[in-house]
């Protein structure tokens, strides 16, 4: 059966793509804002909540270091995503069973690999950040306890990126909402009513991080789509697991690459006193929720043209991509303004330190005006990573957003050293990056259209087996 529309699934391959897309990302934005105010719960109720005074800072400082490891998870299920609807789309029902059963392997082991580096890399890291005193045992214990969860975030992404490449982004919407209602329950019941601090906000991410694993994967094992889940297929297929991390892996270290060039920036900050540091934190929050919600449109960019690809509807990649970034510069545009109208609101969520919003502010202040500009980065690299193509745009995301920032960090902030400055550097790397990526997919787009066969409009296929697409 050829990928398409079935039951509450979006179809990727006919009907009006601006509404399809819309569609297909209105519950993922529902389920990216959730996922962040769960999130952003643990950083509130340490917050206003904690009898602990350093709570707060102690989980803040944490922040980029577990966006650094979770990207690597969040990576690889961008390339479940990726692999499985290019499968649908060529109708290779057989391929996408195949890849479902090996990614849920590959996907749980690597969460294992990921804790054990995150775990294992914590102390070291963190202290050379040069996080405070005052914050490292806290946010060691943080680090410690949240990375029990990994396997399990990494088995929940893993079933959201074949949900998402069907065009079902419902259930994932639903699985996510029970599990974060469950993590703010237990935060509050944790840190108000057993007297813990930042062990209870990650005691309670644990938890919900095994909930929604669970949820997702009892209900793959019910689907009646070709990538249920049967214990009798469930082993590895060696070639596609080739092909999952050469889509996955690359596409993790993106993520990774942006969080490890952001640890020099945490660096910066630490430079400056507690205020600085606690207002970064509560502003980080702003980031993280613009992002993620831009972030659907970045999913839908990959899923449409994956499947587009695979079933030959070559009329139909590019309208993908500019209508996916179209829309995600429109929610950072928009996003950007409302937080900063309502900054002083926002920043008191978090604290309840005048000295510490006006510090968040100052952030604010850079980034709600910039957000949109990460779309033309971001919304290319999603669309090269559907066309198969994660090695040269992970290239040019080291180069743009790591050196780059590295080198602004020791060279350029210095010269005034002054917060502005130092956030500053995140719209001018999106925008040297977002040029060079566009450059790429220019060329990428007219070598992966021209794999396309017109006569059956599918991809160009090994006639000795249906292997995964190359």
């Amino acid at each position: 059966m050829r990928g398409g529309k079935t039951g509450a699934a979006v179809d990727m391959t006919g009907g009006p793509l601006f509404k399809n897309i819309f569609l297909f990302s209105l519950p993922l934005m529902l389920s990216n804002v959730l996922q962040v105010l769960f999130n952003m719960s643990d950083v509130a109720v340490v917050g206003r909540f904690s009898s602990d005074v350093n709570a707060l800072g102690a989980v803040g400082s944490t922040a980029t270091y577990v966006a650094l490891f979770t990207g690597l998870l969040i990576g690889l299920g961008t390339g479940v995503n990726a692999v499985v609807a290019q499968r649908l789309g060529a109708g290779d029902d057989s391929g996408a069973a195949r890849t479902a059963h090996t990614a849920l392997i590959v996907s749980a082991a690597f969460g294992l690999v990921v804790a054990a580096l995150a775990i294992g890399l914590a102390r070291p890291v963190l202290t050379l950040m040069g996080t405070k005193a005052d914050y490292l045992p806290g946010a060691l214990t943080y680090v410690y306890i949240y990375f029990t969860g990994a396997a399990g975030t990494a088995v929940y992404n893993f079933g959201n990126g074949v949900f998402s490449a069907d065009g079902d982004t419902r259930k994932p919407l639903v699985f996510l909402t029970i599990a974060g209602a469950t993590n703010i329950v237990l935060n509050l019941f944790f840190v108000i009513v057993c007297g813990m601090s930042v062990e209870g906000v990650a005691l309670a991410s644990t938890i919900s991080q095994w909930l929604s694993c669970i949820l997702i994967v009892v209900s793959l094992t019910k689907t009646d789509r070709p990538y249920k889940l049967r214990l009798s297929l469930l082993k590895v297929d060696g070639k596609i697991v080739k092909h999952l991390l050469l889509t996955g892996i690359p596409a993790g270290i993106q993520n990774a690459i942006f969080q490890l060039a952001n640890l020099f920036i945490q660096s910066g900050i630490n430079t400056f006193d507690k205020s600085v540091v606690e207002g970064n934190t509560a502003a980080v929050n702003a980031d993280t929720l613009v992002f993620e919600l831009m972030a659907a449109f970045y999913t839908a960019g990959t899923s449409f043209i994956g499947q587009n690809f695979g079933a030959g509807r070559r009329e139909r990649i590019l309208k993908c991509y500019f209508i996916s970034v179209g829309y995600a510069f429109v929610a950072g545009l928009a996003l950007g303004l409302g937080i900063y109208a309502c900054s002083d609101a926002f920043l008191s969520i978090f604290t309840k330190g005048a000295a510490v919003i006006e510090a968040g502010r100052s952030r604010l202040g850079v980034m709600c005006l910039s957000y949109a500009v990460s779309a033309f980065m971001d919304g290319t690299i999603a669309a090269a990573r559907g066309l198969n193509k994660t090695i040269v745009p992970t290239v040019l995301v080291i180069l743009g957003s790591c050196v780059f920032r590295v080198f602004w960090v020791y060279v350029i902030f210095p010269i005034q050293g002054t917060t502005t400055l130092l956030y500053l550097l995140y719209p001018v790397s999106w925008l040297i990056t977002a040029a060079a990526e566009i450059i790429y997919f220019v060329f990428a787009y007219r070598g992966a259209v021209r794999l396309i066969t017109p006569p059956d409009g599918g991809l160009q296929k090994d006639k000795a087996e249906a292997s995964p697409a190359k």
